[in-house]
């Protein structure tokens, strides 16, 4: 699969529509500029050699006036003032870009979606108000009753609830397959499958998923594969092994705070829609749901290449414009705070759960861990492939004693948070089985990962050696 033409100048569109097309810069945004505001200005995605550099200077909020602050400013405003009505119409006929309203597209939204398409590698990225938003808009993009999805079956509970109950009630059926045979995916598809979906590191399975075998599949079958990266930004690029779209919880490892809910959808650029026309009919016929427009057609209009996406572009002028899931400007500000440490932070918690993983491996008191280090066989082989060296940042396991210790376990902890969100900087640990999971029938939490005595944590940032005191005076305590 080969990465769309990119152009060498610098581009925008209604899919991730440049800041300084708001009314906000339009007076400046003629102004000459300092010699490196303009170099900054000009950055795109390919001109960064690494994704550390990209959390940082990615977006165009160089564009944001004569003299662009180094901190992207947050964009508080419902609405824009509008230059003209001919400005207007073409603004709202996808003719030309521009901000009429944030539950669309805002300037602060702008800069968070372009930097996070820069870290994976991607050709655009659109920011939601969470990450189901992100999972379920993804997916209704190309999905409509009478279609179906494949997808692996260890996930969040969350997730498996969207797909196996409410997606079904709009008619869009889920066939949940085991991703440790990439041919389950290939044996479940029919005419009317849009989709393959999964979890690059299940939560809280920790299964990697085997990305660049069922992309092959993918291909092969003609359907996008859509990879919820939440568990590792930064350290995993699914785009590179061939995953299509990515969803995220932008609420978790992006942000790194635990203040502020968001989601977002990254599209590689990498699926060709128009060669799988005809299994892909919401994206290659007219749609009713906004002037009879063709998204792969229109976002060719509008330039193609990086910081285009027909893909993208459909889901912000419909299901964003009528579901109305969009990300708070205070939000994106707040994520965009988180996303410049990322590397930073993705380190130290790869480095912790390591090393907590390898002390409850050994601990007396422990049944089992289950961690990607401790993984064996063709399963190793993938962490060390995929990942290189950094095994991620949740650790699961069972304490001998089953529920009811794993109760006391919980309860006794102090530096450790009870918590059911991941993510934080903070260490937190939760009972997936009569929480996150709490809704799946027991079958479908044993596909999971998920016993009764299933303990998760998700590592923060905190010194090793507080971690595992505060986790062995708690194993004591049972």
């Amino acid at each position: 699969m080969s990465q769309p033409d990119q152009p060498a100048g610098p581009t925008t569109d209604a899919t991730s529509s440049s800041a300084a097309s708001s009314a906000a810069s339009s007076a400046v945004s003629d102004a000459p500029r300092s010699d490196g505001a303009a170099r900054r200005a000009a950055l795109t995605a390919k001109e960064f050699a690494r994704p550390e550099s990209a959390v940082v200077h990615g977006g165009s909020q160089a564009r944001l006036g004569l003299t662009p602050p180094m901190v992207t400013p947050i964009f508080q405003t419902a609405a824009y003032e509008l230059p003209s009505t001919g400005a207007a119409a073409g603004i709202f006929d996808l003719l030309q870009d521009g901000h009429a309203y944030t539950r669309l597209n805002n300037p602060t939204c702008d800069v968070l979606e372009e930097r996070m398409a820069a870290v994976d590698g991607a050709a655009a990225a659109l920011a939601v108000a969470s990450g189901q938003a992100a999972v379920s808009l993804a997916l209704l993009n190309i999905c409509q009753a009478g279609d179906n999805i494949v997808s692996s079956n260890e996930l969040y509970g969350g997730t498996w609830n969207l797909l196996a109950n409410t997606f079904s009630r709009f008619g869009i059926e889920t066939r949940f397959v085991s991703p440790e045979d990439p041919a389950n995916f290939a044996a479940a598809t029919d005419a009317r499958t849009r989709c393959y979906f999964g979890e690059t590191l299940p939560n809280p399975r920790l299964r990697l998923f085997p990305v660049e075998e069922v992309a092959a599949v993918a291909e092969e079958q003609g359907v996008p594969l859509v990879l919820d990266n939440t568990m590792l930004p930064y350290v995993l690029r699914p785009v590179e092994l061939g995953a299509h779209i990515l969803v995220y919880s932008a609420t978790k490892y992006i942000g790194g705070h635990g203040s502020s809910l968001g989601g977002l959808i990254v599209d590689g650029g990498t699926f060709d829609w128009e060669r799988h026309a005809d299994r892909h009919p919401l994206m290659t016929t007219p749609d009713p749901a906004h002037g009879g427009a063709v998204w792969t057609r229109t976002g060719k209009e509008l330039g193609g290449g990086l910081g285009r996406s027909g893909y993208l572009l459909k889901a912000r002028e419909t299901l964003l414009r009528d579901l109305g899931p969009c990300l708070s400007p205070f939000n994106a500000f707040l994520l965009l705070q988180g996303l410049e440490t990322l590397p930073l932070r993705m380190r130290v918690h790869g480095e912790n759960a390591a090393a907590v993983a390898a002390f409850l491996h050994g601990h007396p008191l422990v049944e089992q861990v289950i961690h990607p280090a401790l993984a064996e066989g063709a399963e190793a082989e993938r962490v060390r492939r995929y990942l290189r060296g950094n095994t991620g940042p949740l650790v699961q396991f069972e304490v001998t004693g089953g529920r009811e210790a794993g109760s006391r376990f919980i309860e006794a902890l102090r530096l450790v948070s009870h918590v059911t969100n991941i993510g934080d900087v903070r260490s937190m640990a939760t009972h997936p089985a009569s929480t996150t999971h709490a809704q799946l029938p027991e079958e479908e939490q044993i596909a999971a990962g998920v016993t009764q005595g299933s303990i998760r944590l998700a590592i923060g940032v905190e010194h090793i050696d507080d971690l595992l005191a505060d986790l062995d005076q708690a194993l004591k305590a049972v």
